[in-house]
C-alpha cells in the first residue's frame, strides 16, 4: 500500500509544488467543528487562501471567517461567506478599501478592528461618506506585544468611542495569544487564564455600564480548543485546517492531519554525503530556524544551506537518493508558504488532477 502522500502522476507536476488533500482538509474541518461547533469557529483563511477551502468549510456549516487582508476579505465574499472579520487595523487607502468591499458585498457583514483612536475616528468618517456601518472590535494585547491596546481604562475609553462613533457598531473584542504555546495541556491552561483575566474583566465593566459586547474573537490553533469553554467566545484557529510540521512541537496533542505536502526532486549531489534539493527559501516559508521542512524518509537529514532555490541536506545515505528522486515534506510553517505559490495541485485518489489558483496570495483583487 502506498504512503498517503504519494502520487502516481509524479513524473508529470513540476518541483517544488504544494499539495492539497482534500479528503485530509475535510476531516481536520469536521474535526474542528466537531470540538467548537459551527457557530463558535472563525477559521483563519490566511493559512490557505483558497476558495476551493472557503467552499469546505462553508459545507461543514462554518459561516464566519477571520481574515489579515482585503484580498482574502473579497475573495472570501465573493465565495459566499456571509461574516467576515479582517482582523488587521485598516490604515491608509484600506478603509476605503473596507467600505468599498461593504458596497459591493452587500449580502456580506463585513467587520474590522482598531486599536487606535485615530485610525477609529479616521474610519467612522469613511463610513459616514458613504453612507454605511461598519463593525469594529477593539484589538486587545494580551502579552504577544505585537498589536492592540492593554485592557484597561484606555481601552474602554476607545471602545465607548466605538460604540458611539456614527458609522461605526462595537462589535466586541479582538484577543490574538500567539506567545502562548507548549505541548503540556496544564501549562496552556495557565497561560490562558492569566493572559485572559483583564479581558473578563473589561467586559464586565462594559457591561455593567449597559455597553454590550456582542463577542470576542480570540485564540489561535493552540488555544482555541480551550478558549471554547468560555461563554460568547468565537475561536479563530486556522492551522488545524491543514496542519503542518511545526504545531505538534508548540502544542498540545490535537486531532489533526497534515493536509499540504510539498513535492521537490533531488536536482545535484555536491559530495558524498549531502544532496541538493529544488527547494529554497522561495518556495517553502523562511522565517523559521531549520529544519523548515521535514521530508518523509529523510527526517534525519540536517539542512547545511539554503538559498533562494536551493536546500543542501547532509545525510549519511545520500547514495540513496539520486539526481531526479521525487521527495515529499511537510512544511514547519504552513500559511507563509501556500503564499509562495501561484497554484496548487489537488490530489484525488493519489493522483494529481487539477491545479487551484491561489486567489488570496495577490494583494489586491478588485478593490
Amino acid at each position: 500500500m502506498e504512503p498517503w502522500y504519494e502520487i502516481e502522476n509524479a513524473d508529470e507536476i513540476p518541483s517544488p509544488g504544494l499539495l492539497i488533500f482534500p479528503d485530509r482538509v475535510r476531516e481536520n474541518l469536521r474535526r474542528m467543528v466537531g470540538w467548537a461547533g459551527p457557530d463558535r469557529l472563525r477559521p483563519h483563511v490566511k493559512t490557505h487562501k483558497l476558495p476551493q477551502i472557503i467552499q469546505m468549510k462553508i459545507q461543514a456549516g462554518i459561516t464566519k471567517f477571520k481574515v489579515a487582508t482585503i484580498a482574502e476579505a473579497e475573495m472570501t465574499a465573493a465565495e459566499g461567506g456571509r461574516d467576515v472579520f479582517m482582523a488587521y487595523q485598516p490604515v491608509g487607502p484600506n478603509r476605503r478599501r473596507i467600505v468599498e468591499l461593504v458596497l459591493k458585498f452587500p449580502e456580506t457583514k463585513f467587520s474590522t478592528l482598531v486599536d487606535d483612536p485615530i485610525v477609529a475616528k479616521a474610519l467612522s468618517d469613511e463610513a459616514q461618506r458613504h453612507g454605511v456601518r461598519i463593525d469594529v472590535f477593539i484589538d486587545l494585547n494580551v502579552g504577544m506585544n505585537r498589536t492592540g491596546i492593554n485592557p484597561g481604562a484606555e481601552a474602554i475609553e476607545l471602545y465607548r468611542f466605538i460604540a458611539s462613533a456614527d458609522g461605526l457598531r462595537a462589535a466586541g473584542f479582538h484577543v490574538y495569544d500567539g506567545h502562548i504555546h507548549d505541548v503540556n495541556e496544564t501549562l496552556v491552561r495557565q497561560q490562558i487564564a492569566q493572559a485572559y483575566e483583564p479581558v473578563w474583566t473589561m467586559r464586565r465593566e462594559l457591561q455593567l455600564a449597559g455597553i454590550p459586547v456582542p463577542s470576542i474573537v480570540a485564540g489561535g490553533t493552540v488555544s482555541s480548543p480551550y478558549l471554547i469553554a468560555h461563554e460568547g467566545i468565537e475561536v479563530s484557529a486556522g492551522t488545524s485546517v491543514l496542519w503542518d510540521a511545526g504545531q505538534p512541537t508548540f502544542t498540545p496533542p490535537m486531532e489533526a492531519q497534515c493536509a499540504a505536502v510539498l513535492i521537490a526532486r533531488v536536482i545535484s549531489r555536491p559530495s558524498s554525503d549531502k544532496i541538493c534539493i529544488d527547494l529554497g527559501y522561495k518556495a517553502v516559508a523562511s522565517e523559521m530556524q531549520h529544519p523548515r521542512v521535514t521530508f518523509f524518509g529523510l527526517e534525519d537529514a540536517t539542512a547545511v544551506s539554503h538559498s533562494e532555490e536551493h536546500l543542501v541536506l547532509q545525510t549519511d545515505r545520500a547514495d540513496q537518493f539520486p539526481v531526479e528522486t521525487v521527495l515529499y515534506g511537510i512544511p514547519t510553517h504552513i500559511c507563509p508558504t501556500v503564499a509562495l505559490y501561484s497554484e496548487v495541485w489537488c490530489v484525488e485518489n493519489h493522483r494529481a488532477v487539477q491545479t487551484w489558483r491561489v486567489v488570496a496570495r495577490t494583494r489586491r483583487i478588485s478593490v
